[in-house]
């Protein structure tokens, strides 16, 4: 027997026809279900959100600002 957690769902409604064209989408793929193909593009969507901002929040203003006094320091900025 496996000792995986129990997985919660919801549902979440979405237009008919926009179920029927990810329906037609997904044939011959690897998505089993509507569910399934919606899961996977809300989490890449959200996984790149999130790349999105960690790149955007690398250095602050007052990071950068101290990297560049060092640089300058050290004789590579003039």
């Amino acid at each position: 027997m496996s000792s995986k957690p129990k997985r919660k769902f919801t549902t979440v409604s979405i237009p008919k026809t926009l179920f029927e064209k990810i329906k037609d989408r997904i044939k011959n793929t690897g998505f089993s279900s509507v569910s399934d193909y919606v899961t996977y593009v809300l989490r890449e969507i959200f996984a790149e959100k999130q790349q999105q901002q960690s790149s955007e929040q690398a250095f602050s203003h007052e990071d950068e600002k101290r990297v560049k006094e060092r640089l300058r320091a050290l004789g590579y900025l003039d």
